[in-house]
């Protein structure tokens, strides 16, 4: 059973999210919060959650900043931002907080609980039209590209090979495509994934894309 937590400033919103959410037979409503300070409160309390399906501007505490104090927190829930704004500025803030996903509310009830489930499992989830966007805040990785050093990627013991191989996942390519831009195998890159996993204490492709949206040099 997946604890939710609604939280969102419109309690008609609030409502509804809470009786749509509900239906699904493998979601439990914990509670629901105006903003990030009532959620962040509510956690500290002891209210048991595994994922927060929150607004990401409101007055009060904002989505973006409730992520950051969350997750500092309680780094093991995760955050998906519900919004009717696509604002890249705030899609990247939320992300480097720490938000596990971000959905527009104009699609079906449906696919909200499945995102929900998504991010549940570990996972990220992005809306496709704002997975577009993202792709432009990622320069595309080149040789040369692979001899540059990040210094907040460097401090984690990543090699400069392997900085590259995380930013061409981060940009959404396959082992092969990888291999082809580095001129390195497809074995090496199997090879390169599988230490970077390990240094980084990560589970997943996914899970390095996160890590190098919040740690990529600006």
């Amino acid at each position: 059973m997946i604890k939710l937590l609604i939280v969102d400033d419109d309690s008609f919103i609030r409502e509804s999210l809470k009786v749509l959410m509900g239906l699904d037979s493998e979601i439990e409503i914990a509670g629901t919060a105006s903003d990030g300070n009532e959620a962040l409160a509510l956690l500290m309390e002891g209210l048991e959650v595994d994922v927060i399906l929150m607004d990401i501007r409101m007055p009060g505490c904002g989505g973006v900043e409730g992520t950051l104090a969350i997750k500092k927190s309680f780094p093991q829930v995760s955050v998906l931002m519900l919004t009717t704004f696509d604002d890249d500025e705030y899609i990247i803030e939320a992300l480097r907080n720490g938000a596990s996903g971000y959905l527009l509310k104009n699609i079906p009830p449906d696919r909200i609980i499945q995102g929900i489930k998504t991010v549940q499992e570990g996972n990220m989830l992005i809306h496709p039209d704002i997975a577009r966007k993202l792709a432009t805040f990622l320069q595309p990785v080149s040789r040369p590209e692979a001899e540059q050093v990040y210094p907040p990627l460097m401090s984690y013991g990543l090699t400069k090979a392997e900085i590259a191989v995380v930013a061409s996942i981060a940009e959404g390519h396959s082992n092969k495509e990888i291999s082809a831009v580095l001129f390195l195998s497809e074995g090496t890159i199997k090879n390169y994934i599988t230490d970077i996993l390990s240094k980084l204490g990560l589970r997943d492709r996914t899970q390095i894309a996160i890590f190098y949206l919040k740690n990529r040099q600006e």
